[in-house]
């Protein structure tokens, strides 16, 4: 059925009839997926400019693929055709028993290739009370003992952990400084993720640029309250990582605020102990490209390379592509449609020295420590 529609030319300032296609119920949002005419280069970097250490990613459902029941050979070769030399898998995180199959499963085949991160039960706050600290603490000597190279926090702590008495546990409660202290101790770094995308936090309405991504995710939304505020968990970030400066932090997802470059910078810029990666937000970075690129020279000593996607050449290959090219308004998901909001990004074109420090000098030093000398990853650009 055509619709006619009236629509004003203001340079004459009159009116001309015209026909529409367009039902008059309209067009429903989830039916709209535009195609863009633009005709831009298109540069498919199958093998990255240096080789790779993965700082952030996951082996396990629902985020890692499930490789902990597949043949570690497989795995293996498909991080080799992605150039990816060192994985750092963080779903020890989420429990011992699953440090400890993953310690067996794949860090005790191929020790040279994975780094497994250990992390807090925070479900034995309640019988633990006030000791939980020391607590968490010793579990952590002892995950270490049994093969672990970092901590990894994740955002339960912040928006879910709750204390002996049922009362919220902030990010910079004092009451863990024996977990961090620890931690500097025994020159673990913290892989720490405390918040999402700010628009997680923002009412779900016609204003909320994941407005899609919400309804698909229901439980992804924080309101406040009853969750707290955006801003006073990043605050809590920042004052954790100041108070202790012998721990070395990483920042998940750009420091779990891509939105904001400036606020990251400074946290970077007041904490040497301080370090972010990329993880899960090219989508975020891409859209600001002139500020993600001056944030990325800037940092370059202080950004390690991760993906939050699970072990996959594709997904790989599109942040390779991002970080060493100059495309323009590409998808920055693997997915036919984009995943977090309408719209998207532009290469960074990073230089040689960037790249080569973002792809594996800076996790070198930080995750791999001393390990790092005989890790076999110096190498000349290709």
């Amino acid at each position: 059925m055509l619709r006619s529609m009236r629509i004003k030319l203001p340079e004459k300032g009159v009116y001309r009839l015209m026909t529409s296609s367009v039902p008059p119920s309209g067009l429903l949002l989830n039916d709209f997926h535009p195609r863009s005419k633009l005709v831009t280069a298109e540069r498919l970097i199958h093998e990255p400019r240096f080789p790779v250490i993965d700082a952030h990613n996951h082996l396990a459902e629902p985020f890692g693929g499930g490789w902990d029941q597949k043949p570690l050979r497989q795995l293996l070769d498909m991080l080799d055709e992605a150039q990816v030399r060192v994985y750092v898998d963080l779903d020890g995180g989420w429990g011992e028993d699953i440090l400890n199959r993953h310690l067996d499963y794949f860090k005790s085949p191929a020790p040279e290739r994975f780094r497994i991160f250990g992390g807090v039960d925070w479900s034995k706050w309640a019988e633990q009370g006030d000791r939980f600290g020391d607590w968490a603490a010793n579990r952590l000597r002892e995950q270490a003992r049994r093969g672990a190279e970092g901590l990894k926090i994740w955002k339960p702590l912040g928006l879910h952990v709750r204390d002996q008495h049922g009362a919220l546990v902030r990010v910079n409660d004092s009451r863990l400084d024996a977990l961090w202290a620890t931690a500097a101790e025994l020159h673990l770094p913290v892989m720490i993720h405390v918040a999402d995308p700010v628009a997680f936090f923002d009412p779900v309405d016609s204003t909320n640029e994941r407005w899609e991504e919400l309804h698909a995710h229901p439980d992804w939304q924080f309101p406040s309250p009853p969750f707290p505020p955006f801003m006073a968990i990043m605050e809590d970030l920042a004052a954790l990582v100041a108070r202790h400066s012998q721990t070395t932090f990483i920042g998940a997802h750009v420091g779990c605020y891509a939105e904001n470059l400036a606020w990251v910078g400074d946290l970077l810029d007041r904490c040497p102990n301080f370090y972010v990666d990329p993880s899960a937000r090219i989508g975020e970075l891409g859209r600001q490209p002139y500020a993600a690129r001056r944030f990325f020279l800037k940092y370059a000593d202080r950004i390690l390379f991760g993906t939050d996607a699970g072990p996959g050449v594709d997904a790989y290959r599109l942040y390779y592509r991002f970080l060493e090219t100059d495309d323009e308004y590409f998808n920055y998901s693997t997915a036919p449609i984009p995943t977090q909001g309408r719209w998207a990004v532009y290469g960074l074109y990073l230089p040689d020295d960037v790249l080569e420090k973002v792809y594996y000098r800076n996790a070198e030093r930080i995750v791999l420590g001393a390990a790092g000398a005989s890790s076999g990853l110096h190498r000349e650009g290709g």
